[in-house]
């Protein structure tokens, strides 16, 4: 008689070869890695081994049977999944004038949540030690490019993850130079939760906050972006010219709290202020001492980060993921954060505005290839059916039954911010609007009415121009076509800004489409 159980080892082992399928011989576990129809291939090459042997006392249902129970207990990606789901994925962006200390608090981050070792730390600080720059050697983990460390501003926006107890992070670390603003839009906008870096040293918060300072627009944009909580963290405590001065964090936090008010936060539900030092990683991941900080009795950073409550997602709504950057890797792969909805490898979707038919072949978190992402996750996805050339960030993978509109034209209701000086806004005003990741340039073609800020009623006369600080829908046209929704649907979709000359002008959100 043949011996089943080492027959079917011997094909586990040999599989092995192909990279499709883990054996491990001592608990006879297969690890499932490869395509699902691994199981039937093995069990029907046991069935034609057994029957070249033509072994009679084998019943082959019964074993059949007992290869799929016994051998293959579940698919092990699928449990690591599952295990992974468990912990709620959040991206946070770091957000602030510059060098308030940004790329060296998220460098802080990782290393204290064990993403960095203490070899790279050291290798960082040599580096920073030889380009004169001791206090940089931190911000070189999220800064990765050699005219990033150089001038030691960050330009692109920095990706990194870490986990704690309960939750997983993707950090988004942008820039603060307001050359830059674009690529911290990008940022912002793929955010659920913005980390505000203020630097509390003599002259520093001063510069960042005044007129014309990045503390102001970035807190507006994030707020325009759809970033709905902030952690206000109050950087430097540790500088000689502050020493850990609860006067001095009053003074910020009291600067602040009008502002935010204004940008439209809810300062006592969705803003937490706290002291932190990003270079030493004070209140960071333990809280502060208190010989050191005897007035702070709030959390640190990580225990603030865990007890935001944001929103809960739809992960049965119509499937949307604007494309934020797209490449070749065996196939086309996209990559972007799902805002509505979940993907499963072998979906059929679609591409809009060039309605191109795509398969799911591979969905990857981070590093990891998963069968299946709910929203709120950053994907890396391979398709087939469209080549990376055709394509742009801003087009977006949506399902097939529910597609989203692409517009040549919209009705939006805007916020004048600070228009430049001298302009009028009117029809006929041109500036470059950002939505999700759509950069385009746009023209004001009608103003239809103004709001009274006080009754957020139309007023009833005609209006021809509007200044800062007015609410007034109009109507906005685009070159190109553009993928967008209403606000009241799927607000990361419908929200946008308006940027004339490097400079934010005002914000907005999409409420109706011209009927066809």
């Amino acid at each position: 008689m043949l011996d089943i159980e080492e027959d079917i080892r011997a094909l586990q082992l040999d599989s092995c070869e192909d990279d499709s399928v883990v054996a491990s011989v001592e608990d006879g576990k297969l690890e499932e890695v490869g395509k699902s129809n691994v199981i039937e291939e093995e069990v029907s090459s046991v069935v034609a081994n057994v029957e070249d042997g033509k072994p009679e006392e084998v019943e082959l249902p019964e074993m059949i049977e007992e290869v799929k129970n016994k051998e293959i207990s579940a698919p092990k990606d699928t449990e690591d999944l599952v295990e992974d789901n468990k912990k709620r994925h959040l991206n946070v962006v770091i957000i602030g004038h510059v060098d308030a200390g940004k790329s060296t608090t998220g460098g802080q981050i990782l290393f204290l949540s064990g993403r960095v070792d203490d070899r790279t730390i050291q290798k960082y600080e040599k580096e920073a030690k030889d380009k004169s720059r001791e206090s940089w050697y931190m911000a070189y983990i999220m800064d990765t490019n050699e005219e990033e460390r150089v001038k030691g501003k960050t330009i692109e926006v920095g990706r990194a993850h870490f986990e704690t107890e309960t939750s997983r992070f993707t950090i988004l670390d942008a820039p603060g130079h307001k050359s830059y603003v674009p690529n911290m839009i990008s940022g912002a906008s793929q955010a659920d939760i913005g980390v505000l870096v203020i630097s509390a040293r003599k002259g520093e918060f001063e510069t960042g906050y005044e007129k014309g300072g990045q503390t102001r627009e970035h807190v507006q944009l994030a707020k325009t972006l759809g970033v709905s909580k902030l952690l206000i963290v109050v950087n430097k405590m540790d500088d000689p010219t502050v020493g850990w001065s609860k006067d001095r964090y009053n003074e910020i936090e009291s600067k602040m709290i009008p502002f935010l008010k204004s940008s439209g936060y809810n300062v006592k539900k969705d803003v937490l202020f706290l002291p932190i030092s990003g270079l030493l990683g004070s209140n960071m991941k333990t809280r502060v001492e208190k010989s050191l900080c005897p007035w702070w009795d709030g959390p640190c950073l990580f225990e603030a980060l865990d007890a935001i409550e944001v929103p809960p997602r739809d992960p049965k709504g119509p499937f949307r993921l604007p494309i934020i950057d797209k490449f070749k890797d065996m196939g086309t792969v996209v990559m972007g954060k799902v805002e509505s909805g979940s993907v499963h490898e072998g979906d059929n979707l679609l591409v809009m505005p060039n309605k191109a038919q795509v398969k799911v072949l591979a969905i990857f978190i981070d590093e990891d290839k998963v069968r299946h992402a709910g929203p709120g996750e950053n994907l890396r996805v391979r398709i087939s059916g469209i080549d990376d050339e055709d394509m742009l960030s801003g087009f977006v993978l949506c399902s097939v039954a529910k597609p989203i509109l692409a517009v040549y034209e919209f009705v939006a209701q805007l916020k004048i911010l600070e228009l430049l000086d001298n302009a009028i806004f009117t029809a006929g005003y041109k500036a470059v609007m950002h939505i999700h990741a759509v950069v385009e340039e746009c023209e004001i073609v009608e103003l239809i009415h103004q709001i009274d800020p006080r009754t957020k009623k139309p007023m009833k006369k005609k209006v021809l121009f509007v200044k800062n600080d007015a609410f007034v829908v109009c109507r906005i046209q685009v070159n190109n076509l553009i993928c967008i929704e209403k606000f009241s649907d799927f607000p990361q979709l419908g929200r946008f800004t308006l940027r004339t000359e490097g400079k934010t002008v005002a914000v907005g959100k999409v409420t109706d489409f011209p009927s066809v």
